[in-house]
């Protein structure tokens, strides 16, 4: 199970306009819980823009939420391990639990988790935070994800496995997020 200690969350690509290419499978109200969630209990966060000039910042409504200390990083590789400054920054934290989500779930998102699977660490994919344009694409996505060994749940598992009970001193604020 996941452990705030050992946390951290990874935003990829939930850029303004990769968002609205999936439309209404937008990932963004899930990962802006994260976010929210990242804050209340201090979990790092890193989150990544593919080519920003060409597909824009990130969405600014979950920028909004971030940390102020949250690690932006500008990438051209679709595996967000593969940018020599992602790899660095994620290995600071000395976290080895990687909650990953965004958007391309079967391009970026995936190659990334392939990667730090590959690299050690324990990954959980975020299904509701995480969207691709197609069905299709994103269904098969989910399959590979488990026979690489990442763990596939959704956003209300992951806050509820960090507060591992209602005696949590930030459960009220975690559970306001989810209602």
């Amino acid at each position: 199970m996941l452990d705030t200690e050992n946390s951290i969350v990874v935003i990829i690509d939930i850029q303004e306009k990769l968002d609205k290419a999936v439309g209404e499978n937008s990932p963004l109200q899930s990962a802006i819980k994260l976010a929210k969630a990242s804050n209340i209990l201090n979990i790092p966060v890193i989150v990544t823009e593919q080519y920003p000039q060409g597909l824009g910042e990130t969405v600014g409504e979950l920028k909004n939420e971030l940390a102020p200390e949250t690690t932006f990083i500008e990438k051209n590789t679709f595996s967000a391990f593969q940018t020599p400054e992602f790899a660095e920054e994620l290995k600071k934290t000395n976290k080895k639990q990687v909650i990953i989500c965004g958007i391309e779930a079967h391009i970026c998102v995936y190659q990334t988790i392939c990667d730090l699977i590959d690299n050690g660490y324990e990954v959980f994919f975020v299904k509701d935070a995480s969207a691709s344009r197609k069905e299709y694409e994103f269904n098969t996505v989910l399959e590979l994800i488990k026979q690489t060994n990442g763990k596939v749940t959704c956003t209300e598992i992951v806050l509820f496995e960090w507060l591992k009970s209602s005696k949590h001193p930030n459960f009220k604020e975690i559970q306001a997020l989810i209602k």
